[in-house]
């Protein structure tokens, strides 16, 4: 009885092993900074995504005027750099709030986002804190 027991427990732990290594975390890479009063077209650094999805969040959004920024995923490329959707930021202007948004997976390559990505007014905006995961 104690040798089937103990044959028994060694098998749970080596079936949780296997799921444990091919478990994948949701984000596998990530940075943070922030933004000091950044104008309209600011490119951010850019990372490398081996692929899968891309989330970035702003935290405490500062700027005078519109209480609004328009954030803009591009793909650094040899040819013109593609532009994938942009997600409006407004939640970041309330005290100790986050905007967030949320690309799907483009493929591998370079990435970096876009500040207000075209727009014809200067109206700089600062980040206290800023993460993307990819």
């Amino acid at each position: 009885m104690a040798r089937t027991g103990k044959r028994a427990s060694m098998v749970g732990m080596a079936a949780a092993a296997v799921v444990g290594a091919l478990a994948v975390p949701a984000q596998a890479s990530s940075w943070s900074s922030s933004l000091t009063n950044v104008g309209n077209d600011f490119e951010s650094r850019r990372w490398t995504d081996d692929g899968g999805s891309t989330s970035i969040k702003f935290t405490n959004c500062t700027r005078s005027g519109s209480q609004a920024v328009n954030v803009t995923l591009r793909k650094d490329t040899f040819g013109p750099d593609p532009l994938y959707s942009t997600a409006t930021f407004t939640n970041c202007f309330n005290s100790g709030a986050t905007s967030t948004g949320n690309w799907d997976d483009h493929g591998s390559g370079d990435y970096y986002f876009v500040v207000d990505y075209g727009q014809n007014v200067y109206a700089p905006v600062s980040v206290s804190s800023l993460s993307v995961y990819y």
